[in-house]
């Protein structure tokens, strides 16, 4: 995607976007607000390339990546709120989903060691920078891994927290489970001064289709013993050996009016599905992070405005791919069940077998969907996407990026509520 704007901007205009995206994406009336909250930690997310290049991978790291980190820090502490780094995506792709930016459904991180040492190499350099440095809360060497073997992830583990302690014995390690997040089945002994992360979205958070459990979440007793068996599978390791428990990741995805006429009583379901996983978690005293803060209106607790100039731009663009399913991420895919659930009864028929292909929560509908919809659609969208930028001024970008500034963002109140309500009752333990 970064690749066709930059063909129809150039590089300077590119560049100029981007930065100024990035600036304005997080600033000190963000802090502010989130610590408004009673909320002290926020997980920062971000992507190998802000440092090295594919084509170069031993030159010298981009000092403008760091910075960038350096900058979201401070803002943080400034404020009070401790950050968790987080290594989103890694050379190759630890996992098969999209969020690595591998931008294929295969995870060559595990096959291939030049990967692995890069990644290594590159928190060696991260913990050189953010030694002693109090306001970072700890490192998250990797986001949501996916290894088939159940054996390399361990194994990679072990060295990268060999390399980071002996450049920073200090800061807290958060060690996500495998198969995103949620299996440590093949898990040993608890390294010292680790914190082993589990993933915990719940279907009923999702819209209908792909991951629908029977209507709007109700907080039935049938339901909530679903939220708590969910939680004790994935939690089952962390009692057994008595490790420390983080929830890296959860939270529902939100509809809005062009979603359909109940797309109110949609989101206040889910609202009381988050109160009911908080409620979960207080019973272990466990620390969590939501995701996300920000986004363009599906699951952050602020979103870019609809009248922003971004929003309004490429309005026309966004609604073509939520009819296409284009993403995966909470999909509704009932626009496009006429077309996939043939093609999945096809492939099931025809190769039973892919449905004991790894991971093993995906069904085959899910398969085929990635591969089509998620990759081979999405990609040829790109160059569409880039032509909204075609002939744009500096001004005119600068009013974009201006868009997701926290002044020209929506508040979404009901996540927020049962944010700030979850924060005073702890603070009340």
């Amino acid at each position: 995607m970064r690749r066709a704007v930059k063909s129809v901007l150039g590089q300077d205009k590119y560049d100029f976007f981007f930065d100024k995206f990035l600036e304005y994406f997080f600033t000190d009336a963000d802090a502010q607000f989130f610590a408004s909250l009673g909320l002290n930690c926020i997980r920062v997310p971000f992507n190998y390339r802000h440092f090295e290049d594919n084509m170069d991978p031993t030159a010298p790291y981009n000092e403008r990546g760091f910075q960038w980190l350096d900058r979201i820090i401070n803002i943080c502490g400034a404020r009070g709120i401790y950050t968790i780094l987080d290594l989103h995506s890694a050379p190759g792709g630890q996992n098969q989903d999209w969020h690595c930016d591998s931008g294929i459904h295969l995870a060559l991180f595990w096959e291939h060691r030049e990967f692995q040492d890069r990644t290594i190499r590159l928190w060696e350099a991260l913990a050189a920078r953010y030694k002693g440095n109090t306001w970072v809360a700890g490192y998250n060497p990797l986001n949501e891994p996916a290894d088939p073997d159940h054996i390399r992830l361990q194994d990679w583990y072990t060295r990268v927290e060999k390399a980071i302690r002996a450049i920073d014995p200090d800061h807290i390690l958060y060690l996500d489970g495998n198969t995103y997040s949620m299996d440590f089945t093949h898990f040993g002994d608890p390294m010292p001064n680790c914190v082993y992360a589990i993933h915990d979205y719940s279907n009923f958070g999702f819209p209908k289709g792909e991951r629908h459990q029977g209507g709007n979440y109700a907080g039935t007793d049938e339901q909530v013993a679903v939220l708590k068996s969910q939680y004790a599978r994935k939690t089952e390791y962390h009692k057994r050996v008595k490790a420390p428990i983080w929830n890296g990741e959860f939270g529902p995805v939100y509809a809005n009016a062009s979603d359909g006429e109940d797309w109110e009583e949609v989101n206040n379901a889910r609202y009381h599905l988050l109160r009911d996983q908080l409620k979960v978690y207080k019973g272990d005293q466990i620390s969590w992070s939501i995701w996300l803060y920000k986004d363009i209106g599906f699951q952050g607790m602020v979103y870019a405005g609809p009248t922003t100039a971004y929003m309004e731009r490429f309005k026309q663009f966004l609604n073509k791919k939520k009819r296409l399913a284009a993403d995966k991420w909470g999909a509704d895919v009932r626009t496009v069940a006429h077309v996939f659930d043939p093609l999945s009864k096809w492939l099931q028929d025809e190769i039973p077998s892919l449905r004991d292909r790894y991971p093993p929560h995906w069904s085959i509908v899910q398969y085929s969907s990635r591969l089509i919809r998620n990759i081979l659609l999405s990609e040829e969208l790109y160059p569409e996407y880039a032509e909204n930028f075609r002939d744009l001024s500096y001004e005119v970008l600068d009013q974009l990026a201006a868009s997701f500034k926290f002044e020209n963002c929506v508040q979404r109140e009901g996540l927020n509520a049962v944010l700030r309500d979850d924060a005073i009752s702890t603070d009340a333990l």
